[in-house]
């Protein structure tokens, strides 16, 4: 295995970006706090858990301002509830979310736990979100489905009340995929708590470095293969529990001493409540392939990977054409309607 150059951590860190998404999320109802562990489902939780517990929360990790306030406001519940002790360094920044390495509170169940936290107005913002959301139970921190039609008519309208809401059944959504799939026996991150802005989940590395992802590397010829057939065997896993991660490639998939972990699941969907799954799913595959391609591996057809898997669940590949908004005279309709049948 050989690690590629990579950027600075730091790079994406901007303050202006931070003034945007900060207030706002400090400005929610005082409920921001509210932690949501389910420990019958993951692991014990730490013992003397005590919801008063009101300790200042510092940490050895040297923030921007606006970064530690974030980090405050994002993690210290799971410090006052004595989840972690520490927040020690950024392990990855991302548009959507940013991930620290976390001390665990020696009642914990890891010593080092990894927190993803999420950036508001860049997660809010993110570009055809409604595809993956089709279909899909909008929850609330406490994993229950919404059915207020107050509340959903705010989150139809995307009004302030309304985004904070899909912000939250966003990091909902993700944190229940992780339960499935961690009791499922999938390749994917073991979960441990969830608070309104941050999941605490298992950290893949050791005490120097974390884990890095695919696309960082480059596997010999024996572990390209092996590591090709995990892979596509955690794809078929999860379309058994009717999981599509929705954007999966190399760099998701993390890797370290012959081990794997899938990552970053909100936009992930179900191939029979979503009309664009097909087309999610073989792009999910395709570019999966396109990185073991590019590590020498031979003979790889995605497109037929991706309808074997498929067909093997007795799924349509039909595109999402609805004939009600195709024009029977016009050549260009009809084409796309006999193409969509063809390829099935």
């Amino acid at each position: 295995m050989k690690i590629k150059n990579n950027q600075s951590l730091n790079e994406w860190i901007n303050d202006e970006d931070w003034e945007e998404e900060l207030f706002p999320l400090r400005k929610q109802p005082a409920a921001k706090n509210r932690l949501t562990a389910r420990p019958q489902q993951t692991q014990t939780p730490p013992a003397g858990a005590a919801e008063d517990h009101e300790d200042h929360f510092d940490f050895s990790y040297h923030a921007s301002r606006h970064e530690r306030q974030w980090i405050e406001d994002s993690l210290g519940r799971f410090y006052q509830q004595h989840w972690i002790d520490d927040v020690s360094r950024l392990l990855k920044g991302g548009k959507e979310a940013s991930v620290y390495l976390c001390q665990g509170n020696p009642t914990a169940p890891a010593e080092q736990m990894a927190a993803k936290v999420y950036r508001p107005r860049k997660f809010r913002n993110l570009k055809n979100d409604w595809v993956y959301r089709e279909n899909r139970a909008n929850r609330d921190s406490s994993g229950n489905i919404i059915t207020d039609d107050g509340l959903l008519h705010a989150m139809r309208k995307k009004t302030s009340l309304g985004m904070q809401l899909l912000h939250g059944a966003w990091i909902e959504h993700e944190y229940q995929t992780l339960l499935r799939l961690q009791n499922a026996g999938v390749n994917a991150p073991a979960v441990y708590a969830r608070g309104d802005n941050a999941i605490l989940m298992e950290y893949f590395g050791d005490g120097v470095l974390p884990a890095p992802t695919l696309n960082e590397i480059d596997l010999d010829p024996a572990e390209t293969r092996r590591v090709f057939e995990r892979v596509f065997q955690n794809i078929e896993r999860m379309l058994e529990l009717n999981i599509i991660h929705g954007d999966l490639s190399a760099y998701n998939i993390l890797y370290w001493d012959g081990d794997i972990r899938l990552i970053d699941f909100p936009q992930a969907i179900s191939p029979h409540e979503n009309h664009n799954a097909w087309p999610i799913f073989s792009r999910d595959v395709a570019r999966v392939c396109e990185y073991f391609s590019e590590q020498g591996l031979s003979g790889l057809n995605p497109a037929q990977l991706a309808r074997d898997l498929w067909r093997s669940r007795r799924l349509s590949t039909v595109p999402a054409l609805d004939p009600q908004y195709l024009d029977a005279d016009n050549p260009e309709d009809r084409a796309r309607w006999q193409s969509a049948r063809d390829e099935d």
